[in-house]
């Protein structure tokens, strides 16, 4: 089952949020175009982020693109968006050496960890080498589904399997070429192994017939960072969403979220 022939055009999903006060007219108003992580989108953090944004910068017209990281990178290389969150360091680090970026700066982290059904038949439960769990999952050839779509949960896959020094996919290796949420919903119906991000797997846990099986892996870090594109043509919208990101409410709105229902928050502001 491998969709990655679907591009950009099957897995960015477009948006446009008004953020205008009542009988304002949106053509009257910069737009900024914000590239956001399927990630950040299926956790549901953004729901939170964008009204709370729109109440301190009405003045603003708002779009999203919600995708993988590798697809954000290639839209902000294009002059596609304005800013946007990404968790691919290695490729957000190419991206500025190539002059892409005009700044990047941490907003937030959490971690990834390995989800897969309960009675957990590649016996990966309470590994603390994320790597070596994923070479256990291919020997026993149980079925693992790939984001396989260049995003930055994709991305930390292939850093894992990397650390082996040899691909270590197995027979029941299966690349998906979807987001966060897709991708934890299939590997629920065929009683799969897959990498995921905490906080999407929180939010969607309880659908899901899924465990965490491994944590704790100091590589399972997942940081974001906020990325102004050097082709954006809306400078000072996207210095302001870029700073608000980093303020007092910004913080406190990132922290907060997950606590009251998880009784832990899903990300961690960062500086």
């Amino acid at each position: 089952m491998n969709h990655r022939n679907g591009g950009l055009v099957c897995t960015a999903i477009f948006v446009a949020l008004s953020l205008s006060l009542s009988g304002c007219q949106d053509e009257d108003r910069p737009t900024l175009t914000l590239g956001i992580p399927t990630t950040i989108q299926d956790s549901g953090l953004l729901e939170l982020l964008l009204p709370e944004f729109e109440r301190a910068y009405p003045t603003y017209r708002l779009r999203y693109i919600a995708a993988g990281s590798g697809e954000l990178l290639t839209l902000g290389r294009r002059g596609d968006v304005d800013v946007l969150l990404s968790h691919s360091p290695a490729a957000e680090v190419e991206f500025m050496q190539a002059g892409h970026g005009a700044c990047r700066r941490p907003v937030m982290e959490n971690d990834f960890v390995i989800v897969g059904p309960p009675n957990d038949p590649a016996g990966i439960r309470g590994t603390r080498n994320a790597a070596e769990a994923l070479a256990l999952i291919a020997e026993a050839g149980a079925v693992f589904l790939s984001r396989g779509d260049e995003s930055g949960t994709h991305r930390k896959e292939l850093d894992l399997r990397g650390v082996l020094g040899r691909s270590a996919t197995g027979p029941g290796y299966r690349e998906m070429g979807e987001g966060m949420g897709s991708v934890l919903r299939a590997a629920s119906e065929l009683s799969a192994y897959t990498l995921c991000d905490r906080a999407t797997f929180r939010t969607m846990e309880e659908a899901l017939d899924l465990e965490v099986l491994v944590e704790g892996d100091p590589r399972m870090v997942n940081v974001y960072h906020v990325i102004v594109t050097a082709r954006s043509k809306e400078a000072e919208a996207t210095r302001a969403f870029a700073e608000w990101l980093h303020s007092e409410e910004g913080w406190r709105i990132i922290d907060g979220y997950g606590r009251e229902q998880f009784g832990e928050p899903l990300f961690r502001p960062t500086s």
